[in-house]
């Protein structure tokens, strides 16, 4: 998607002026090294690119989109803290790096600067922006929290597993898209459809995450297949096929969680998911969180073309199996 290239290469410019202050170093130097690790920038297009969409110049969004990637990134680096994670996009974590007391300070620090940028529009729109902010800061802990838990529990519904990805991570990209159209000059019916279009693009892009981490390419998904099933993790895959299946192969399906052989474990869970329709049943799932995420957007009546988000939303849906 060529355009994506143009918000990508606006965002990396401004990401990568200094906007820290040089001490304490131990402060904001893991900042600087955590925000220069890369990553999609999904996030903070998705404002950009709904500013535009409402009417307005995209630049107009930037402090919106700094506020999104800032606070994603810093609940990236508190939920490393708490998965223990080692890396992330295959450089050391900064409670790695440098230790958690560190990483848990800096990472508030960056919270407090997404707030300083809401805080550079005029007050009607901050207004507007801290409430769609702040509601969707709680819901994102809510969802982590849901995470945690869910390790404890032998079993997870399938409507507690999809309340849990719409908190921990869809809601983040409907919020970038509605402060994107609120900053852009969009009515309120309308910047509710573009949280509703992120909202469910959202849903659809984690349940494609758990089919790809099973059954894509290692290569194409960027890490190790079946690292979900390695970790005996709760996902969409595993609590479908487990609805679906007798009680031998339940039976099976426990065998195949506690073997230890990790190409054994994931060759045999790929093919027992099949044969329980568990792949299907997450394809059409996710299939129908998409055709929601496009029909909110039909209903959206600003005048411009609705070309480029539906160009998005079908973009990231090409990732193949």
């Amino acid at each position: 998607m060529k355009s994506l290239a143009t918000y990508s290469a606006y965002l990396e410019s401004a990401l990568q002026q200094d906007h820290f202050p040089a001490q304490p170093a131990n402060l904001y130097d893991p900042l600087r090294y955590f925000l220069q690790l890369g990553g999609k920038r999904m996030r903070p297009m998705l404002s950009l690119m709904a500013c535009k969409f409402a009417g307005n110049d995209m630049e107009k969004a930037l402090p919106v989109a700094l506020a999104v990637e800032y606070f994603h990134n810093f609940s990236l680096i508190h939920d490393d803290i708490m998965d223990a994670a080692p890396l992330r996009r295959g450089q050391a974590t900064v409670h790695e790096k440098w230790n958690t007391n560190i990483a848990i300070l800096s990472g508030d620090v960056l919270l407090v600067k997404a707030y300083d940028y809401l805080a550079s529009y005029d007050a009607d729109t901050f207004q507007q922006l801290f409430k769609v902010f702040n509601r969707t800061a709680v819901e994102v802990c809510e969802g982590q929290q849901m995470d945690m838990d869910f390790e404890q529990l032998s079993e997870v519904s399938e409507s507690a597993y999809l309340e849990m990805i719409r908190l921990k991570t869809s809601v983040l990209l409907g919020c970038a898209l509605q402060m994107g159209g609120i900053v852009g000059g969009a009515v309120q019916k309308d910047a509710q459809l573009l949280y509703e279009f992120g909202e469910q693009l959202g849903l659809a892009f984690q349940i494609q995450d758990d089919i790809l981490d099973l059954f894509g390419e290692s290569a194409q998904v960027g890490k190790q297949i079946g690292g979900d099933v390695l970790a005996n993790k709760k996902t969409l895959l595993s609590i479908s096929a487990k609805r679906a299946a007798s009680p031998e192969q339940l039976a099976a399906l426990q065998e195949i969680e506690n073997t230890t052989n990790p190409q054994i474990k994931v060759e045999r869970t790929q093919k027992i998911y099949t044969e329980l329709g568990a792949r299907a049943y997450c394809e059409a799932q996710m299939e129908y969180h998409h055709n929601q995420a496009l029909n909110a957007l039909e209903n959206i009546e600003l005048p411009n073309s609705k070309a480029e988000l539906i160009e998005l939303a079908n973009f990231l849906f090409t990732r193949a199996y």
